[in-house]
């Protein structure tokens, strides 16, 4: 579901799931015809758990040439897992090698959701959850690597209108919506709201005439944010 803001009225936009049984003494009667007092729903909450096998660790790496400088920014992101769960800290390696005449003001990384609605349309909404800054700059022809710990959490997001939630039942408290695992052959609209997670590290330059014509340059690194397994199966 999407989180509404504090002033939304209605019914927020998501997917429920329930169970439903019903009496009948027909057995070809059709769902839409059975009365409401000769059936019973249940609403349910679906939990979708992290695959034990994590895929291979997220790095990217990134140059960008810039105006009156031979060589190029460098910029490699790493993370030491794919798969995070709720509630856990995500250190971000970063990398900045800065072969050029311009200096590093400022290192931020982010973490991003990215929600697609395929309920009605395809509708993309990216929404930033969690923010860290170093306090560091890198100056011409030098190296910086810096360790930046982000966490994702919903208690820091509540009044942000548009986030992506797992679905919950009545007053119970729910999390960030889960990273959606699509198996193959499942209908994509079925699921309703896609979402997945990246980190992004934006990379703030100077330049000739200071703040008025600084530039910013950004990479993005995919991961998964989930549940992990139950320690009981049968669970």
């Amino acid at each position: 579901m999407l989180q509404p803001a504090p002033q939304d009225s209605g019914k927020s936009c998501g997917v429920d799931f329930e169970v439903k049984a019903f009496a009948t003494d027909s057995t070809d009667a059709e769902e839409d015809k059975i009365p409401k007092k000769s059936s019973v729903r249940l609403l349910i909450r679906k939990v979708q758990h992290a695959p034990l096998e994590m895929g291979p660790q997220p790095r990217a790496e990134a140059a960008w040439q810039f105006f009156m400088s031979d060589k190029p920014l460098h910029l490699a992101v790493s993370l030491n897992k794919e798969i995070y769960f709720h509630g856990e800290p995500i250190p971000v390696t970063v990398t900045v090698t800065n072969n050029t005449e311009k200096t590093v003001k400022k290192i931020k990384a982010f973490v991003e959701q990215v929600a697609n609605v395929v309920l009605y349309s395809s509708d993309y909404y990216v929404k930033p959850v969690a923010m860290e800054e170093a306090q560091e700059k890198v100056p011409p022809n030098s190296t910086l690597t810096k360790t930046l710990t982000l966490l994702p959490l919903l208690a820091n997001n509540r009044e942000r209108r548009g986030i992506a939630l797992d679905g919950k039942i009545k007053h119970e408290d729910t999390n960030l919506a889960s990273s959606t695992i699509i198996k193959e052959g499942i209908d994509r609209t079925v699921l309703g709201i896609l979402v997945s997670y990246q980190i992004k590290v934006k990379l703030t330059v100077s330049g000739f005439l200071g703040e008025l014509t600084s530039s910013e340059v950004a990479t993005e690194v995919p991961f998964r944010l989930m549940h992990p397994q139950p320690e009981d199966p049968g669970k």
